[in-house]
């Protein structure tokens, strides 16, 4: 599961912005397993909800990692600063509405490879 989002992270990245940084594919990976577990949770939940509780998921996230890896570390791997209403330059509420977008098709991977375990494995 992990290198499955690290995968479809680290493209979704370098077709958005043309690169992608290591750190990002370590960010991806651990946010499908969170997606994973809670979308197991919520199974009988309305799609809209999970997927804005998703974007909430990797928000926070992306806030903690960027905490860590560009303000901590230094790395510079994004910066918000210049997009409105954002916080410490690493989160913004547009890329949060688009991290709940991308929850719309994380949430059928989830649903996939769920299947894939309980029949194959």
């Amino acid at each position: 599961m992990f290198f499955v989002g690290a995968a479809c992270y680290g493209l979704i990245e370098i077709l958005w912005r043309g690169y992608t940084h290591w750190t990002m594919l370590a960010a991806g990976g651990i946010c499908l397993l969170m997606l994973y577990k809670v979308f197991g949770m919520l199974k009988g939940s309305n799609v809209i909800v999970k997927c804005l509780l998703g974007g909430l998921i990797i928000t926070t996230a992306e806030l903690v990692i960027g905490m860590l890896v560009n303000v901590e570390l230094g790395l510079e791997v994004w910066d918000y600063s210049q997009m409105p209403l954002n916080l410490y330059g690493q989160i913004c509420p547009l890329y949060s509405f688009f991290w709940s977008v991308l929850c719309f098709p994380a949430l059928f991977l989830c649903q996939k490879i769920k299947h894939f375990v309980s029949r194959y494995v």
